[in-house]
């Protein structure tokens, strides 16, 4: 699942405009960190835009610059220019307030309105796991510092992670400097092995606390 093709096509909904607030930022935050797959975004995007000229049937709306900045900007905020669009949204990733699920695993969940897709935020400490997990639907992984490994590769600072039901694995952090992920979980982990049952048994708990 975790192909060129299946990355690729997450950048043309990105460019296409067809996705949903969480996945637009998690798009928009890889498109910051990683140089090849903003090259790619820019391409669909000069692509996208001659099919939408060429298209007559569209009328055209002269816009101003004004036109497309929020009137209640204030120049005096923090200014996140050169943070990543997450960073805009939730303030510096050093001074998130971090939620221990086990030892050495933690979450920050984000609370977009109006999308039923979970964006959050993990941290996983040096050599710290997760358990052989599945997921119900898609999970994108996007790797904002450090690296972390699994069966099928290893991942580090503007790297992404697609993978849909079929796919088990079991996510170990760098051993040197763990790793800080953005996430998204279409639906809950299915977990497997010795403690499978129990794992699976909290996550379903947790569910209603949401």
């Amino acid at each position: 699942m975790n192909g060129t093709l299946v990355k690729n096509q997450l950048i043309f909904d990105f460019a296409s405009g067809l996705l949903g607030p969480s996945k637009s930022i998690f798009a928009s935050t890889y498109l910051f960190l990683n140089s090849k797959a903003s090259n790619l975004n820019n391409t669909f995007e000069n692509i996208l835009g001659d099919e939408f000229i060429e298209n007559k049937g569209v009328p055209l709306k002269k816009l101003k610059y004004s036109d497309c900045i929020s009137k209640d900007q204030n120049s005096t905020e923090t200014n996140y220019v050169n943070n990543s669009p997450i960073s805009k949204i939730i303030g510096p990733i050093e001074k998130i307030q971090w939620k221990q699920v086990y030892k050495g695993f933690s979450e920050f969940i984000t609370n977009i309105d109006g999308d039923d897709n979970e964006l959050k935020l993990i941290k996983m400490e040096p050599g710290a796991s997760v358990p052989m997990h599945s997921h119900g639907g898609k999970e994108y992984t996007l790797v904002l510092s450090g690296s972390f490994c699994d069966e099928y590769g290893n991942y580090s600072k503007g790297d992404i992670q697609i993978n849909d039901q079929k796919i088990k694995h079991t996510p170990i952090a760098s051993n040197v400097e763990g790793c800080i992920c953005l996430t998204i979980t279409e639906k809950d982990v299915i977990f497997y092995g010795r403690y499978g049952s129990f794992l699976n048994l909290f996550t379903f708990i947790k569910s209603f606390f949401k």
